[in-house]
């Protein structure tokens, strides 16, 4: 059984408010959940009431294996849930160095391209309107 934090919709039209819960992840969001751990209302002009949450149960969720949602996750770093725990190890990736090397150089002779195309576009407006110029002249002969 996968477990995940998210939020369940409560409120009236135009206003929400939701309850911060824990549920199975096969359940519907606005249905049957194992423990609700706080509230958060958007809307509240007060901003210490927007968020009331049960910060010790959220650290056994979250020590259980349970996956919060973006939003919840976001509730969770404000209000100090993950306060104490170790920080992920950041990722090798010493590739991406390479990736940027080689979109320099495509974007370099990309721009290059471009540049030799414009200089050409303009020598042959330059040569027609020459060209006009010279029809002009030996028309009004």
């Amino acid at each position: 059984m996968t477990v995940v934090i998210r939020m369940k919709r409560t409120g009236r039209r135009n206003r929400p408010c939701y309850r911060i819960s824990v549920a199975d992840r096969r359940f519907p969001r606005d249905g049957k959940t194992l423990e609700t751990l706080g509230l958060y209302d958007p809307v509240s002009k007060d901003l210490e009431a927007q968020v009331s949450l049960n910060v010790e149960r959220a650290k056994h969720w979250i020590e259980q294996g349970a996956k919060p949602s973006e939003t919840v996750n976001s509730i969770f770093e404000r209000q100090g849930v993950f306060e104490g725990r170790p920080e992920k190890k950041k990722r090798n990736r010493s590739g991406r160095k390479a990736a940027a090397a080689r979109r320099k150089v495509k974007e370099a002779t990309k721009s290059a391209r471009a540049e030799k195309k414009a200089t050409r576009r303009q020598g042959r407006i330059a040569a027609r309107r020459a060209a006009a110029v010279a029809a002009a002249e030996s028309a009004g002969e």
